[in-house]
C-alpha cells in the first residue's frame, strides 16, 4: 500500500504530495479539470503498460515544466518506487531504492487496478476495446502477457506484409508456425485468467466473465492448447487470401468478452448504464482479490469518477465491498457528498493542481 505518493511537474502538478497515513481509503474531490484524475494517472506509471490514459510521456510532462516529469512512491514496508520521464527518452524509468530497474519490476512490490469512465460503457463499445481491457487484468496478474499480446500483433503485421509481397511458402509457413504458436498462448492465458476470475467474481455476484472467439470455443470444447495450436496453423494456411488490401482471417485477435447474470438471465450488453457500471466495479473488486490471493502482493485500486451512474444504493454496497477487499482504494469525484458513506478515509482536495488532504473520521 501506499505510504506517500510524491507528483514532480506531472500533468498540472508542478509539485503535490500526498501522505496516506495508513488510511485504506483516499477519496480525491475537486472541480473538472483540477487535477483528481492526474493523481490516479501518477499511480498508474507504476503499472506495466501505458498507464491509464495511455498517454505519452511528452503529454504528460507539465506544459511549463521542462518536459520531464517524476513519480515517487512510499509503500508501507519502506519500498521506494520512483518512475521519472525526461524528452527526448522512449519511456518511462524506473528506480527501485535507489537501483535502476525494468519497468516491470514494479509488480513485484504493487500490483494495480483501475476503472475509468472510459470503460463505464465497455459492453456497448467495441470487441477491441473490450479485448484490451481484458488483455490489461490478464497482464496485471500475469506480467508475460502483455508481450504476448504485443508479439501476437507483430507477427499479425508481418503475415499481412508477407501476403501482400508475395512471399513463397517456406517463409509464409515460418511465420504461420509462431503466429499460431503465440495466439494459441494469449488465448489460452485469458481462458485460464478468466476461469481464476470467475471464481472470485462468483463469490461478489451472480455474474461471470463470458469469452468467446476461435481459440475460446475450442478450448471450452475439450481440445487443448497445442491441438488448437495445429489446427489454426492448418487454418491460416488454408486462408491466405487478401481482400481490400487486408487479411480476413480469424483467431485471437478478434476474441471477446462479456459479462452474464444468471439472476435476470441478461448479458451485460442489454443493461443500463447503472448495471453495467456495476458490474464492471464487482468485476475490478474480484480482480483484486483474486491478485492478492494469488501473488500476496499489496494492490491498489484506482477508480475515477468512482461512483458515476450509480444510485444511493449501489453507492453504499459498493463502498461496503470496497472496504471488505484486500486493496488500498484511491476513487475521484466532483461532488464530495458522494462520499459520505465511505468511513476513515483521507479526503484530498484538488483545485488548479494543488492539494490539501484532511481525514475523515
Amino acid at each position: 500500500m501506499f505510504d506517500t505518493l510524491t507528483l514532480t511537474n506531472f500533468r498540472n502538478h508542478e509539485f503535490g504530495r500526498i501522505n496516506s497515513a495508513g488510511f485504506k481509503n483516499i477519496v480525491i474531490t475537486g472541480p473538472n479539470g483540477s487535477g483528481k484524475t492526474a493523481i490516479l494517472e501518477a499511480i498508474s506509471m507504476l503499472s506495466n503498460n501505458g498507464g491509464l490514459r495511455g498517454a505519452a510521456g511528452a503529454e504528460i510532462a507539465r506544459i511549463q515544466g521542462d518536459s520531464s516529469f517524476a513519480v515517487n512512491a512510499e509503500l508501507e514496508n519502506e519500498t521506494n518506487l520512483s518512475v521519472s520521464y525526461s524528452a527526448p527518452d522512449a519511456g518511462r524509468k524506473l528506480r527501485v531504492d535507489g537501483d535502476a530497474s525494468p519497468i516491470a519490476a514494479a509488480s513485484k512490490f504493487l500490483r494495480l487496478v483501475w476503472l475509468t469512465p472510459k470503460e463505464d460503457r465497455l459492453f456497448a463499445e467495441s470487441a477491441s476495446d473490450r479485448r484490451a481491457f481484458l488483455d490489461r487484468m490478464a497482464a496485471g496478474f500475469d506480467p508475460v502477457h502483455s508481450g504476448r499480446v504485443a508479439r501476437l500483433a507483430k507477427l499479425l503485421s508481418e503475415r499481412a506484409f508477407a501476403l501482400k509481397s508475395g512471399a513463397d511458402a517456406t517463409w509464409l509457413n515460418a511465420i504461420e508456425s509462431q503466429l499460431a504458436a503465440t495466439a494459441a498462448s494469449v488465448a489460452a492465458a485469458r481462458v485460464a485468467y478468466a476461469a481464476q476470475l470467475n471464481h472470485f467474481l462468483q463469490a461478489e455476484t451472480n455474474a461471470r466473465i463470458v469469452l468467446s472467439g476461435w481459440f475460446e470455443s475450442r478450448l471450452a470444447g475439450g481440445a487443448n492448447c497445442v491441438d488448437a495450436e495445429k489446427e489454426y496453423a492448418t487454418y491460416l494456411a488454408a486462408n491466405r487470401t487478401i481482400i481490400a488490401d487486408k487479411m480476413v482471417i480469424d483467431g485471437a485477435h478478434k476474441s471477446d468478452f462479456s459479462m452474464f447474470r444468471s439472476d435476470i438471465d441478461m448479458n451485460a450488453g442489454m443493461m443500463s448504464a447503472g448495471q453495467q457500471k456495476k458490474l464492471l466495479l464487482l468485476l475490478i473488486i474480484a480482480n483484486a482479490k483474486l491478485l492478492y490471493a494469488r501473488t500476496s502482493t499489496p494492490v491498489v485500486i484506482l477508480l475515477d469518477e468512482a461512483v458515476a451512474h450509480l444510485d444511493g444504493d449501489n453507492i453504499r454496497d459498493l463502498f461496503a465491498r470496497l472496504d471488505a477487499s484486500p486493496a488500498q482504494i484511491w476513487m475521484t469525484g466532483a461532488n464530495s457528498d458522494s462520499f459520505n458513506g465511505v468511513n476513515n478515509a483521507l479526503i484530498v482536495s484538488c483545485m488548479d493542481g494543488r492539494i490539501d488532504c484532511r481525514i475523515k473520521s
